[in-house]
């Protein structure tokens, strides 16, 4: 059955003007110059080093690009943005008639800015409308959806000018484009990728025991191996070293039991057994 519900801590963020594509592909980490109506581009603004700030989902609607972005991200966004705008002919603003919408179980059959959800196949839909739409189902629920999956969402799972796309799956789920043009913090991904310089992942994990909260220090036979990411009821993200991910961990009381998806590809000694 298809499932339905708003995604209240997202906005649209709108990119307008004769050089918004140019403008915006210089700067984030995928193609924008594959988003098209009805295919919507997974990518992620860094630092210059090369360091997380913010990811979005971008749609065309006719002469518009719109990101789907974390609401309170939004300020942030203009103002970085506006940075490099310099001559180019492109103008952010927010809008808030637009909600954000996802659905699962099924394709929705309903008006609106629709797209699938490009980070897996068959996995969601992503949507933006002026209009109420009728949810059968709970921003929680999306929740606990996309943790069993595995996907990381934004700063609940990533931290600002800290953590590297490829350990939170940016490569396997399509957010990163190693085929265009430079953008900003490029050369890092790259050497992180070309040098098999991944340490850590993101990864799902079974919690047995009270749920730590984000932050909470991950150990493994008392050393600290990594830290506890988003969760809902008994599964939850975790950032751990791969050398650790073979063990038994610890977190606060509870006990963390890595559960790595079939689209996340890891070196063969670095796979826990399961």
């Amino acid at each position: 059955m298809m499932q339905l519900t708003s995604l209240p801590e997202r906005g649209v963020l709108a990119v307008e003007g004769d050089d918004r594509v140019a403008f915006l592909q210089g700067l984030v980490s995928n193609d924008v110059e594959t988003a098209r109506p009805g295919h919507a581009v997974w990518t992620a603004l860094l630092t210059p080093q090369g360091k997380w700030l913010a990811d979005f989902f971008v749609f065309v609607q006719a002469e518009t690009l719109l990101l789907d972005c974390e609401l309170a991200q939004i300020p942030m966004l203009i103002q970085r943005l506006s940075r490099y705008r310099l001559r180019m002919k492109a103008t952010l603003r927010a809008e808030p008639a637009l909600q954000v919408h996802v659905a699962w179980g099924g394709r929705p059959d309903i008006a609106g800015i629709i797209a699938p959800d490009p980070r897996l196949p068959d996995f969601a839909w992503r949507i933006l409308s002026a209009d109420h739409l009728p949810a059968n189902a709970t921003p929680e629920d999306w929740d606990l959806y996309r943790l069993t999956a595995g996907l990381p969402d934004g700063s609940k799972d990533m931290e600002t000018d800290r953590s590297v796309l490829l350990e939170a799956g940016f490569d396997e789920l399509a957010g990163v484009s190693w085929s265009k043009g430079c953008y900003m913090g490029q050369e890092l991904t790259a050497r992180t990728k070309y040098r098999g310089l991944v340490k850590r992942r993101l990864v799902p994990v079974m919690v047995q025991g009270p749920l730590p909260p984000p932050g909470s220090v991950v150990l493994r036979d008392g050393i600290d191996v990594g830290t506890m990411r988003s969760g809902r009821d008994q599964i939850g993200l975790a950032s751990v070293r791969l050398d650790a991910l073979g063990g038994t961990l610890r977190c606060g009381e509870a006990t963390l039991l890595p559960r790595v998806p079939g689209w996340m590809r890891l070196p063969t000694e670095a796979a826990p057994s399961v």
